[in-house]
């Protein structure tokens, strides 16, 4: 979890580790699967893919020891490697190849990068020790979270070789973690932070202007993806704080995604259709989840939508493209592997 790359932060915590040109999906919609590999060893998690579906991820290398942001791109995977530390992680990428992310440095730290197509740079921080990266748009600017000077969690927008500190809702203090998490092409940022009185939300960053987005009626919200049409999906607490599910959010108020079953949905990534895909709650028993997708008013299992029998157990999506491809993690014979779904 990335709580762990900055101990004592109030994080939240995750429960869970051309347009009208493009038809949504539909009920009917069925999906082939693409195993994405690895770098030489057990593991790997794609979670960005691009308009022409090039996809970003990590995957362990051979002994399993290093972790290395990696770009699939013409059917081969390709090590990205770090920023001389041992791990790294791709976690989005723009229609040019540009890959945001973040790594460990040989000190240990992190730092968020961008990968402009023939080196990976850091981002630097906004004067603290930490960065990470997790969205970026066709113009390559990258959004994150990054510790100040005075130990503040602070999201952040890249732009033009400098860091422009967001601000917060209101938090103040180290232990209260604010983070970009996506960023359209109109440079409009979304991502959580810290109110005054200590509840993280969902906010939108546009204009030099952060506003709340509310709830599902309970106390807190997260957002984690926008598209260019300004439609925003997170995951929002319920009446309560019972439940929290999967949302959109288009301008005024949010929509309810529901779940697959269960008291969690978390919406990851949104199209240019409107089409989110994350995971949700399906096992009651243990809270285990399934990759899911929502279009058309109906949230629905990607499981039930690839052949059967293929030995894949799909546990999140994270992004889908205009075309409709998805990608994220699931295990397969018992692993854990990325995978790339395509409509059929």
């Amino acid at each position: 979890m990335k709580a762990s790359r900055f101990k004592g932060v109030a994080r939240p915590t995750f429960m869970l580790l051309a347009v009208g040109l493009l038809p949504a999906v539909c009920a009917a919609q069925s999906y082939t699967i693409t195993d994405l590999g690895t770098l030489g060893g057990n593991s790997s998690g794609a979670r960005g893919i691009n308009t022409i579906g090039e996809i970003t991820g990590y995957a362990y290398a051979s002994g399993n020891k290093i972790s290395d942001a990696f770009l699939y791109t013409g059917g081969k995977i390709y090590n990205l490697g770090t920023l001389g530390g041992t791990s790294a992680i791709g976690l989005a990428i723009n229609a040019s190849g540009e890959v945001a992310g973040y790594s460990t440095l040989a000190s240990g730290s992190y730092r968020g990068f961008l990968y402009n197509g023939s080196q990976m740079i850091s981002v630097g921080t906004l004067a603290g020790s930490y960065s990470d990266a997790e969205g970026i748009n066709d113009s390559g600017q990258v959004v994150g979270a990054s510790s100040t000077a005075n130990g503040e969690i602070h999201p952040y927008l890249f732009t033009n070789g400098t860091l422009i500190d967001l601000g917060t809702l209101g938090a103040h203090g180290p232990q209260y973690w604010n983070t970009g998490e996506a960023v359209n092409n109109a440079g409009e940022v979304v991502g959580w932070s810290y109110n005054a009185q200590g509840n993280f939300l969902a906010f939108l960053w546009s204009h030099g202007h952060m506003r709340e987005l509310g709830t599902l009626g309970g106390d807190w919200s997260q957002a984690f993806a926008i598209n260019d049409q300004g439609q925003i999906t997170g995951q929002a607490y319920t009446k309560g704080n019972f439940g929290a599910h999967a949302f959109i959010f288009e301008g005024v108020g949010m929509q309810d995604l529901g779940t697959i079953e269960g008291p969690y949905s978390y919406g990851f990534g949104i199209n240019s259709s409107g089409v989110v895909v994350g995971q949700s709650t399906f096992n009651l028993t243990d809270l285990s989840t399934h990759a899911f997708v929502f279009s058309g008013g109906k949230i629905r299992d990607l499981n039930k939508l690839i052949p059967a029998g293929l030995g894949w157990v799909l546990n999140t999506a994270y992004s889908i493209n205009d075309a409709g491809q998805i990608v994220g993690y699931g295990t397969f014979n018992k692993q854990q592997h990325g995978f790339l779904l395509t409509p059929q």
